[in-house]
């Protein structure tokens, strides 16, 4: 049995995705059932993050890569000049169901205040 998460098993291209970008320390992809019409996850390629929980000032320079690949996103995904929403889940009460640090690029459409 494996212990693998979904995400680590698509950094390993053992199962597919519609990547949307890659190097050498992020994924970006399409999710499987998107809240807008433009949804992309965004994750470390490192498994040690499971959570923003886990994000210390070793990993700060990764979290701001992350973050500059997701300005780049949105800009080429045509959300920057509407808006777009980025949301980290963080523990099972925030509904996070992957232990695996993701960002959630969304944009496409209007989103409500609070958001949930």
């Amino acid at each position: 049995m494996s212990d693998k998460t979904i995400f680590k098993k698509i950094i390993d291209k053992e199962i597919p995705a519609q990547v949307v970008y890659e190097d050498e320390l992020c994924l970006a992809f399409r999710d499987v059932a998107p809240q807008a019409p433009t949804h992309v996850l965004v994750i470390p390629k490192t498994t040690e993050l499971k959570s923003l929980d886990d994000v210390t000032p070793q990993t700060e320079a990764l979290i701001g890569h992350i973050f500059g690949v997701i300005q780049r996103l949105a800009r080429e995904l045509g959300l920057a000049e509407d808006g777009y929403r980025v949301v980290s889940n963080c523990g099972e009460n925030a509904c996070q169901t992957v232990p695996h640090l993701h960002f959630h690029l969304l944009g496409g459409r209007g989103f409500a205040w609070p958001p949930g």
